[in-house]
């Protein structure tokens, strides 16, 4: 078994497609198709079913697409490893963080960091939080960043970065706008707009005011942040959110208001793997984060 049928085979998989999977790999596709085959006889088992021109994985295709890509991810490292020992400096960070992050908290962190390590090379992936903790016990990646922090996960370690508050957002015209801080209850007859399910935070919010006795009526639903500060910037209703968001980019026609009863946090920190060391240029950054926070804490 070559490395190079392994990456053919992974691209196919990926694509479900021949003719594109040649495209991406810059070879002919009859190069891409024998390699396949070859893999498939060594192997002993079929591992696509063909539909006309599109190629779907066999059950013990994907069973082997899942233990190959480990492989893979363990080989990649390695190689990385290798190239970081002598200069980390120079390194490249793969780091993944969900969409709450990603207009001020990464940024900031990453621009600090840059400064110390200027030739340090970034590759960043965002993620729904379930998928930040599968992909670091996987091996996808190293570190996330990821909020709240999963403090009953036992397969990745953690740490705390800080705790935020998670404050109100509401149109510039509602009742309570002109408040200082607000009691959640009085929020209790108005529309929300949410985060879909399945996101973490939607949760955080409904199991806060579910504390209180009441649950709230979602009116409206948003794919991302800036989605839930357009809806409520139009006056299609309220929502909570954590501080951070809006340390940047708060909407025209919006206010936040703090949430005093009860006060509604959120931590956020960095996870990495339980059963894998960080490479030389992840170390680095993981260290310099911590401080990063500390003294930022320090500042506020």
């Amino acid at each position: 078994m070559e490395l190079r049928q392994i990456k053919y085979f992974m691209e196919v998989a990926t694509r479900e497609h021949m003719t594109e999977a040649a495209h991406s790999l810059h070879v002919a596709q009859s190069a891409v198709s024998r390699q396949v085959v070859n893999l498939e006889k060594e192997l002993g088992v079929d591992l696509f079913i063909r539909e006309g021109r599109r190629l779907k994985l066999t059950p013990i295709g994907k069973i082997f697409l899942e233990r190959i890509s480990h492989a893979m991810n363990v080989i990649d490292n390695a190689t990385r490893e290798v190239s970081e020992y002598l200069e980390p400096e120079k390194g490249t960070l793969r780091i993944a963080f969900p969409i709450s992050l990603a207009a001020h908290t990464l940024p900031t962190a990453i621009s600090s960091f840059r400064m110390q390590y200027p030739e340090v090379k970034f590759q960043l992936k965002q993620g729904l939080y379930n998928d930040l903790i599968d992909g670091v016990v996987k091996g996808d990646f190293n570190l996330a960043l990821i909020g709240p922090v999963p403090m009953n996960e036992n397969r990745v370690k953690r740490k705390i970065l800080f705790t935020e508050n998670v404050v109100a957002l509401l149109p510039i015209h509602h009742p309570l706008a002109d408040r200082s801080s607000l009691r959640l209850w009085e929020l209790k007859d108005d529309p929300f707009v949410l985060l879909p399910k399945g996101f973490v935070f939607r949760d955080i919010v409904i199991n806060a005011c579910k504390e209180l006795g009441f649950s709230p009526h979602v009116a409206f639903e948003g794919d991302d942040i800036d989605a839930l500060k357009g809806l409520v910037a139009a006056g299609l209703g309220v929502t909570l959110m954590p501080e951070v968001t809006l340390v940047d980019s708060l909407f025209r026609s919006t206010v936040k208001v703090p949430v005093v009863e009860p006060n509604v946090t959120r931590t956020v920190g960095v996870i990495t793997p339980k059963e894998r060391v960080l490479l030389p240029t992840e170390q680095l950054f993981y260290e310099f984060i911590q401080n990063f926070f500390v003294r930022l804490s320090g500042f506020k």
